[in-house]
């Protein structure tokens, strides 16, 4: 059974942090590069940080970048979204999932299955 669970949301004040994590099973986790995908309502999913399956490489989409940061444990099957500086309009669900490389997951999209996801919400 190959399953991501996302974990770390909640709701948190403008300018406050949070981190998510993402655990992995039923995957050789450190064969596929990870990402981050967010979900707000009435929009499409985007990704919003990609790191590679050894942790090298890392990319963020321009509404992030210098905010978030995206990192990984392969020994423990996690992947991790640091979010700082929250504004309003990070408000959403998100989601981790998988990608056969950081150019794959960029280009074509991952490749597991969606979640639950975890909700965050930034409001004062």
């Amino acid at each position: 059974q190959v399953q991501l669970v996302e974990s770390g949301g909640g709701l948190v004040q403008p300018g406050g942090s949070l981190r998510l994590s993402c655990a992995a099973s039923g995957i050789r986790f450190s064969l596929y590069a990870m990402g981050w995908y967010r979900q707000a309502p009435g929009k499409q999913r985007e990704l919003v940080a990609a790191i590679s399956n050894g942790g090298g490489s890392t990319n963020y989409a321009d509404s992030v970048k210098g905010r978030f940061t995206i990192s990984r444990d392969n020994a423990k099957n996690t992947v991790y979204l640091q979010m700082n500086s929250l504004k309003p309009e990070d408000t959403a669900v998100y989601y981790c999932n998988k990608g056969s490389s950081m150019r794959a997951m960029n280009s074509v999209g991952p490749i597991g299955s969606w979640g639950q996801g975890t909700q965050v919400t930034v409001s004062s």
